[in-house]
């Protein structure tokens, strides 16, 4: 006498389609995951929300299309400089460009809460800045539009806390 359970199959029998697009859902996630931060929205405040601003100037990416990744080499291609390394860190990176029309600063984070920690630390100061994802541009406020249609982000102002300058 055979002991054989009333359930058991000899052969197998192709997955329900519910079970595999269960199962191809995380491939496809991460498949989307480099369009969906690439064309992510900003963190744009509103005028006066934690001392930043951000200055309405157009669409957000260049005309090409194309957000710079957050490499200090990549984004001073795009901006046709040779970059010079000036910090090598765990937190970031940054390179200074010199130009005849102005020198700037590349900061690269490998996080975007690093980026989040840094601008809140620089609104001390105040300053204008080209913002993307995971990188901030520094430079005169009169060089950040050419840069921007270059690079995408976006034009942030930060407000200075503290006393400002004494006139005496």
């Amino acid at each position: 006498m055979s002991q054989q359970q009333p359930h058991a199959r000899p052969h197998r029998r192709p997955l329900p389609r519910a079970h595999r697009l269960r199962a191809a859902a995380p491939a496809a996630a991460l498949l989307m995951l480099p369009l969906v931060t690439a064309c992510g929205g900003g963190d744009d405040a509103e005028p006066g929300a934690g001392g930043r601003t951000t200055t309405p100037s157009g669409s957000a990416a260049p005309a090409a299309g194309v957000v710079a990744p957050a490499k200090v080499e990549v984004i001073a291609g795009l901006t046709g400089c040779k970059v010079k390394i000036r910090t090598e860190a765990d937190e970031l990176r940054e390179g200074v460009c010199h130009t005849a029309k102005g020198d700037y600063l590349i900061t690269t984070f490998p996080q975007e809460k690093l980026k989040k920690t840094w601008l809140e630390a620089a609104r001390v100061y105040g300053g204008t800045y080209l913002v993307g994802m995971r990188w901030v541009v520094s430079a005169k406020p009169q060089m950040l539009e050419p840069l921007r249609a270059k690079l995408g982000g976006t034009v942030t102002t930060l407000r200075g806390t503290g006393p400002g300058p004494s006139t005496s």
